[in-house]
């Protein structure tokens, strides 16, 4: 079964975004004088904002709520990627030519927003690298569902088994794997041992370790 495509999740696999994120939460909290449980970034990072305002955050389940605030935190993670920019991961850039010029075709799945993708795009160059992307606006379940992925194999017309997603959140990876792909995970916010406990086919400590011979490894038995 040979190596068809590759899925990037976004947020902690080709940049490195949390810091804004982390601040982006702790603004709307102080906008809307609504406090922050401990540990709320770690349980909630790459989880849709409609799960996290009610779910984790415990906000409120009031949907026009749950909209307009993941809205206003979304634009709020924007402004401060325009005055601090955002920044890639060390070895994505070398890793993204190497699949291009091997012609193995890229594409994103991520529970981030078309806006913020397009943010970064801008900063860093790097959009025609991938064939299209899967955001939060196009799926209606979020990771650990496979949906995200399960899209992001049709924009490159490729079979799930085909593919290896790049993934750094538990979720991730069991959403990959759900959907019947391979999953590397990548050490940027999680421990190795909950990566592989949640099915990882391999764990790597960076983007920097990223190349072709180790995701084609994934398909030898």
């Amino acid at each position: 079964m040979p190596l068809g495509g590759v899925i990037f999740d976004w947020d902690g696999v080709v940049i490195n975004s949390a810091i804004l994120h982390e601040k982006s939460w702790e603004l709307l909290a102080s906008e809307l004088k609504l406090p922050l449980p401990p540990n709320h970034f770690k349980h909630g990072f790459g989880k849709k904002n409609e799960f996290i305002i009610p779910e984790i955050l415990k906000w409120s389940h009031e949907q026009s709520k749950i909209k307009k605030w993941g809205k206003r935190k979304e634009e709020l993670y924007r402004e401060l990627g325009k005055i601090e920019g955002i920044p890639i991961l060390d070895g994505m850039i070398r890793f993204l030519h190497s699949l291009k010029a091997e012609k193995i075709p890229c594409v994103i799945g991520t529970s981030t927003e078309k806006e913020n993708l397009s943010l970064a795009f801008s900063q860093l160059n790097i959009g025609h690298f991938f064939s299209g992307a899967i955001c939060s606006e196009d799926v209606n379940q979020g990771k650990p569902d496979p949906e995200v992925f399960l899209k992001a194999a049709q924009i490159i017309e490729q079979k799930p088994e085909n593919c290896v997603v790049l993934e750094d959140s538990t979720h991730g990876i069991e959403a990959a794997k759900s959907g019947g792909m391979k999953a590397l995970g990548l050490l940027t916010t999680k421990k190795e041992s909950e990566l592989f406990s949640s099915g990882a086919d391999q764990v790597i400590t960076n983007p920097t370790m990223l190349n072709i011979s180790l995701l084609r490894s994934l398909f030898v038995h």
